[in-house]
């Protein structure tokens, strides 16, 4: 992990967000038992190194319990807090909180600003993504690739590593991320586990970057939508969303649920098919955090009522052998030109793409069709998140 900043004090927000830096040092107080025990961690970087144990001074005071999880904290220079934040992992939806969505974004916009330019951006400039993808990916592995391009850095991928990599010999997911690690200043990770995101970045030493773990998450999709959100609609607070589709095993629709539980008055539409219902522990989770929900059968209805209709393809993947509940769950819900009809003027249908028939090709042309633009998008969140993780702000 990079770290960019002088004589500063970072505190941390609920869990730590060094946990490798530290893991990296040898050099802790005698009164704590391991670089996990910390409340508070002073430092001085040296931005002219890359090596954690060259790059930062640490003083860490206060013991506390074991810390868990991956989260980011506000930097503080002085007595003047500076909304800045530092990452070390992206995972998962719930790690980010409304401050730190809006940080991003704003990095993302310096983004935008320098795909434009004509001339080639060296701010990662030395620095290698290694990309591993045991799924199949065309926006996101391409769009990471390109984001890394854009700003100097290079790739190292594979693209079918379930199938041409070592894991096909039965090496396992935490001796690949070790050897990877040691080629590669940071890795992208699409896994067909849920939960191998959070495997990887617990053993590797460098940031790594969730992008999809099987049914679980998909964290920077839903920074991509959730920036798409705004830049269409122009307000994240009290507008309304209808997720659409595969709803149990669509990664994207659930991070994007823990993203939208973080703004004020939000609303949200279930549709799907009885089989492939939203699960009860983001129904929990919205509940828990005071966002309204609610489920319907009826999408002409609720299209004619929401800001954001957001559909999803049905996962034949994810149905193993049972291709008759497959068969039974595609096809229920479909955007077409009578959905456009009852939609509101202002409002835009949003995909994470890639779609089948779920979005008849008509529907294109419409202004309001906001996927490809959404799309287009992921490329300046992915630049603006590698800035974040490699060199800071």
């Amino acid at each position: 992990m990079s770290i960019a900043s002088s004589l500063t004090s970072a505190t941390l927000c609920g869990a730590s967000i060094f946990p490798k830096a530290l893991a990296c040092s040898t050099e802790f107080p005698s009164n704590l038992h391991s670089p996990f025990e910390c409340s508070k961690i002073c430092l001085t970087s040296f931005p002219s190194s890359r090596d954690p144990k060259k790059n930062a001074i640490w003083n860490l005071t206060r013991n506390v319990g074991p810390i868990q999880g991956i989260r980011c904290h506000a930097m503080q220079a002085g007595t003047r807090e500076l909304k800045k934040f530092e990452l070390s992992d992206v995972i998962e939806g719930k790690q980010f909180d409304r401050e730190m969505l809006s940080a991003i974004f704003d990095v993302a916009r310096e983004m935008e600003k320098i795909e434009k330019s004509s001339s080639q951006s060296e701010i990662l400039k030395g620095y290698l993504m290694a990309t591993l993808f045991y799924e199949p990916s065309t926006r996101t592995r391409l769009s990471f690739e390109s984001a890394m391009k854009r700003l100097g850095g290079e790739v190292l991928t594979t693209e079918n590593a379930r199938e041409f990599s070592s894991a096909a010999k039965g090496e396992t997911l935490e001796d690949t991320i070790r050897t990877v690690e040691g080629y590669s200043d940071i890795i992208v990770m699409r896994h067909f586990e849920s939960g191998a995101a959070r495997k990887a970045a617990a053993t590797a030493n460098i940031p790594v970057i969730n992008a999809g773990d099987g049914p679980g998450e998909h964290p920077t999709q839903a920074l991509l939508d959730v920036y798409t959100i705004q830049s269409e609609i122009g307000k994240l607070d009290g507008i309304s969303v209808a997720l659409v589709g595969d709803l149990a095993n669509g990664r994207t629709v659930r991070s994007l649920a823990y993203l939208l539980a973080k703004f004020k008055d939000v609303k949200i539409y279930f549709v799907s098919p009885e089989i492939v219902k939203m699960k009860d522990d983001i129904k929990d989770y919205l509940t828990s955090n005071g966002v309204e929900w609610e489920e319907s059968s009826d999408l002409m209805e609720v299209a004619s009522r929401c800001d954001v209709v957001y559909q999803t393809r049905i996962q034949r993947e994810r149905f193993g052998e049972r291709l008759d509940l497959y068969e039974a769950a595609r096809g229920k819900y479909i955007v077409d030109k009578d959905l456009l009809g009852v939609m509101q003027k202002k409002a835009i249908i949003m995909h994470p793409l890639p779609r089948l028939d779920e979005i008849t090709a008509d529907v294109d042309a419409d202004p309001r069709a906001a996927y490809f633009r959404q799309a287009k998008n992921g490329l300046f969140i992915r630049m603006a998140l590698l800035k974040l993780l490699l060199v800071g702000w």
